[in-house]
């Protein structure tokens, strides 16, 4: 890693510090009542990143492993794939995520777009995980009106620290 960039890293981690964990969890609570969410929240990439940062919840990326390996990835994040509600991807899903994760720990589920991650966390909620919570933005984020990604919002817009094979 370059020096830049290692500044940019720790200016991230500073400032991932500095936003306190119950603090960021109230406002996912918040955000699960405006967006009448059937999980316990959403958070914005930076706040998924400060939690993970502190330790104070798990990420879980729910791409497919070719776009978790060659798009880009988090750093320390896990891959447990999302493949719909058709009963076999969804009881895999569920079964990845139950060999890794507790159901009250705090689980963040990221995708390209947070579209994947919401359903993904509906699934998981309604199978009993309590502290599911959706990564906003995605890590590529929305399409802008170019029908490109990366370039209004998302993790990597964002800054954030990711890497990729």
């Amino acid at each position: 890693m370059n020096a830049s960039l290692s500044i940019e890293h720790e200016r991230l981690a500073e400032a991932a510090r500095a936003q306190d964990a119950e603090s960021i969890f109230d406002r996912a609570h918040v955000r699960r009542i405006e967006l009448d969410l059937e999980y316990a929240g959403a958070v914005t990439p930076p706040e998924a990143w400060a939690l993970v940062q502190q330790g104070a919840a798990r990420l879980i990326d729910v791409r497919t492993a070719a776009e978790y390996t060659f798009v880009g990835r988090v750093p320390g994040s896990v891959n447990i794939e999302w493949h719909g509600h058709d009963p076999e991807p969804r009881k895999r899903f569920l079964e990845q995520l139950r060999a890794i994760a507790q159901e009250d720990e705090p689980l963040l589920l990221i995708c390209r777009s947070a579209k994947r991650s919401d359903d993904a966390a509906f699934a998981a909620a309604e199978a009993g995980f309590k502290r599911v919570y959706n990564v906003l933005e995605g890590f590529e984020g929305q399409l802008d009106r170019n029908r490109q990604r990366g370039k209004i919002d998302g993790w990597r817009f964002r800054g954030l620290p990711w890497e990729q094979d």
